[in-house]
């Protein structure tokens, strides 16, 4: 059998993010699969842009990715108590692609957030925005990484020890199915 693979999406642009953190964290502890962290830096959708010049290539690349891979993780930071405009977009343009790239994929959503709920709003909104793709949508553990910029060490590892907890539960949860998936 094939090495698994995992597609990880971040809804935040921000090379210092600690939702990027969060996904590579979560692919660590997902185990042994090829990862690759899709690129959401797209063009506002727009029907006109997509009539006269067609799918954008990046959009098309994230797309054949998540259509690939054996499971996704997205990690939805927590903008004005909802899922950044860039998650949303980039979920808008795959919409419009062939296919649905998203039909049975097995998928785990994580958040990291400055406040005391660690995301849980995003979550819920990026739970409601994903599932007219009818993904396998794992339902939990929920992980939510509260104050994020106190829980990572300078490794850029997760330390808070509830988070590890849940995140591997998670993770084992994501590899089950994708397994279960591939039959």
């Amino acid at each position: 059998m094939s090495e698994l693979k995992l597609v990880g999406i971040s809804g935040s642009l921000r090379k210092a993010s600690t939702n990027r953190l969060l996904l590579q964290e979560a692919a660590r502890r997902f185990g042994e699969a090829s990862f690759v962290e899709g690129n959401i830096r797209f063009p506002l959708f727009d029907q006109d842009l997509q009539e006269e010049n067609g799918i954008p290539p990046e959009v098309q690349a994230l797309a054949d990715q998540i259509a690939e891979a054996d499971a996704v993780i997205v990690a939805s930071p927590e903008y004005n108590k909802g899922i950044t405009g860039a998650l949303k977009n980039a979920l808008d343009w795959i919409s419009r692609t062939e296919g649905n790239p998203w039909r049975d994929k097995p998928v785990a959503i994580v958040s990291a957030a400055a406040g005391r709920a660690g995301g849980e709003r995003s979550q819920n909104m990026a739970r409601l925005v994903l599932s007219p793709f009818r993904p396998r949508l794992l339902t939990g553990p929920e992980v939510t990484v509260a104050q994020t910029a106190q829980q990572w060490d300078d490794q850029g590892r997760l330390t808070n020890e509830l988070g590890i907890k849940l995140l591997d539960e998670l993770m084992g949860e994501l590899r089950r199915e994708a397994l279960r998936m591939r039959g």
